[in-house]
This record gives C-alpha cells, structure tokens and sequence, in this order.
C-alpha cells in the first residue's frame, strides 16, 4: 500500500494532481488541491484504490482527510469516487460533525447525498466519529443561501469557501455571501 508521496507538481487539474516521483508522472486523485503549485514539491498522504481494470491513487494533503476518506470507502455503497465527492463538497470537520450528531439534513441537503446513502454513513460511522464542526449552523446557512435564490450548488460552494475557524451561524453566512460576490 501506498501511504505517501513526495515529488513534484507537475500538472493541476481539477480532479487531482500529476506528481513527478523519481521520472514518471503520477496522477493523484485530490478533493482540494489548494496549496499545490506546479514546479513545487509536495509531500501528500495517500490511498491506493487496486481495482480490477488498474489501480487508482487519491492523494491528500491532511491526512486526518485520508483517514476519514477510509472510513467512508468502508462504507457499504461508498466508493473512492463518491468519498472523493463527499470531501469536495462539505470540509472534513463538518461532515464528521454532522456524522457525529446523525444529521441526515445535512447529509442530503448540503452534501448532496441520496437519502439511502446518507443513511447508510450515519449507520456506520456514527459511533467511530465525535461530535464536532458546525454541521448545525451550516445547514441553516445553506437554506438561508438557497431562500436567498443561490442554486444548491452555489450554496455548497459557498459553505466550502468558510474558514473553518468562522463559528456561528451569523458569521458563517456573512463569510458565506462575502465568499460569494
């Protein structure tokens, strides 16, 4: 198993990263790739998907996201791609808020996840996750967003652009609207 990189950025796309390791250029899957510039060197942790038509990598820049990326993929239904999906629209300590205190709302209405596959994560990471973030306050952001004629998902990139160090739901949705214009 490969746990980490280290190499070069060589190309950013928006699904990952082309990483030069000793000669050949390795494509990495990323939910952010913010941080990364070509020409850079770049340390990430990593996850390797083998799967029967080749191997994928997906590549982070936390590895707190790793981890959780391998709690999701643990989850019956919940492929690399779908994980990948999830952290690329709501940031780690959300969701795992979110989990935490078992927000299906949440879950649906600012992930964008169907109910069943909500479902299933909150049945299954429930009790391996703690309780933290702003999962409560951001879903009344994103209905306020979208009351506010933003489009779902406006509203989910806008809760994206939060710093997660902006707490209370006034706050968040003032950085929210600033993010946005």
């Amino acid at each position: 198993m490969i746990r980490q990189i280290h190499g070069t950025v060589l190309e950013i796309s928006p699904t990952g990263a082309n990483i030069e390791i000793a000669g050949f250029g390795i494509e990495v899957y990323m939910c952010a790739t913010g941080g990364l510039l070509e020409g850079k060197k770049v340390r990430l942790a990593t996850h390797l998907a083998v799967r029967q038509n080749g191997m994928e990598l997906y590549g982070f820049i936390d590895v707190a996201d790793r981890d959780f990326f391998e709690k999701l993929i643990g989850v019956s239904g919940i492929g690399p791609k779908t994980a990948l999906s999830i952290l690329r629209r709501a940031p780690r300590e959300a969701l795992i808020g979110a989990i935490g205190k078992r927000d299906l709302t949440y879950l649906t209405k600012v992930v964008g996840l169907g109910k069943k596959s909500a479902e299933k994560i909150l049945v299954e990471l429930s009790e391996k996750v703690g309780s933290t973030a702003h999962s409560d306050s951001d879903s009344e952001v994103f209905d306020t967003l979208v009351a506010l004629g933003y489009t779902e998902r406006e509203a989910r990139k806008a809760l994206q652009s939060i710093p997660e160090n902006i707490v209370g739901k006034d706050a968040r949705l003032k950085m929210a609207l600033s993010a946005h214009t």
